[in-house]
């Protein structure tokens, strides 16, 4: 499997402090070795975002990213609170 970036999730990682930063990170790699490992809380969203998952950063932040249409890479292409859902 192949991380895509979207240009909002650079923009935004590159806004956040380092230590968000480090922790955003770590979850990519947990995130690259089991899509679903119960640590990331991953799971399909509705509404305006069908069609896209969210994973967890920690309480506060999340991922929303989904596959290409290879089925097998994906690209992540928010950061951001529960806000980022409205």
């Amino acid at each position: 499997m192949e991380i895509f970036y979207h240009s909002k999730f650079i923009k935004i990682f590159k806004k956040l402090n380092k230590e968000l930063q480090l922790l955003i990170l770590e979850r990519e790699n947990i995130f690259k070795i089991n899509i679903y490992d119960l640590r990331l809380k991953t799971h399909k969203l509705h509404g305006h975002f069908i069609g896209y998952l969210s994973f967890s950063i920690n309480y506060k932040y999340r991922v929303i990213f989904n596959f290409e249409e290879n089925g097998k890479d994906v690209k992540f292409y928010i950061i951001g609170t529960h806000d980022i859902y409205e």
